[in-house]
């Protein structure tokens, strides 16, 4: 398997860890109306892994909020990347949409914190930076043209999907209101982040 295709199967599995596991490498992850639930990159294993997870563990809010923070932050970067490195039109203006709305979910998940006095803080053993380091470097690595469009927009279908499901398990262990419902408005959000990643990624032969 390629470097990048460890990565992208990586990404199912650590968003579900993140949903099963406080305490085991939570992915970078969240949803927000200002933050998104989701699924770090980089290197790892399958979604069969996932199945380790402890399904009744509980992230905290500042598990949460920290996930969330991490996970606009990670998505924000690689659309940057995509928006000089991408070849395509429409990965270019993908990238371009990830900048800017994780970037203002981002804020918003930041301001809401403050609002709360809640001080983020990664779960356990957390690997959401080194994760998203490693498909940062990958994508840096590769070569501008054709195979590096189709290996972002692949990593990006695959990461939205994870979010969708990390958002879900966070939206049911938040504590604070105002938290679940900045989940719940981010919700559409990402749904159409993953709806444009999919259409992108099939209009040049999709496949992960």
């Amino acid at each position: 398997m390629s470097r990048h295709g460890v990565a992208l199967a990586a990404v199912v599995w650590l968003s579900l860890t993140a949903c099963g596991k406080k305490d085991q490498r939570a992915d970078t992850a969240a949803v927000g109306s200002g933050a998104t639930a989701t699924a770090a990159p980089a290197a790892g294993s399958t979604t069969g892994a996932s199945a380790n997870a402890g399904a009744s563990a509980t992230l905290t809010d500042p598990n949460i909020v920290a996930i969330l923070d991490q996970a606009n932050a990670a998505d924000s970067a690689r659309g940057r990347l995509a928006e000089t490195k991408g070849t395509s039109a429409d990965v270019k203006s993908f990238g371009r949409l990830m900048v800017g709305e994780h970037h203002a979910l981002r804020q918003q998940g930041q301001q809401l914190a403050k609002k709360l006095n809640v001080t983020p803080q990664a779960p356990p053993n957390d690997q959401s930076e080194a994760q998203s380091k490693a498909e940062m470097d990958s994508l840096n690595a590769m070569a501008k043209g054709k195979a590096w469009d189709k290996a972002y927009m692949d990593f990006e279908v695959a990461y939205h999907k994870a979010v969708l499901t990390t958002a879900t398990k966070a939206l049911g262990d938040a504590q604070n209101p105002d938290l679940k419902a900045l989940i719940t408005q981010a919700a559409p959000v990402i749904k159409h982040h993953l709806a444009e990643a999919e259409r992108i990624e099939k209009s040049m032969g999709s496949g992960n």
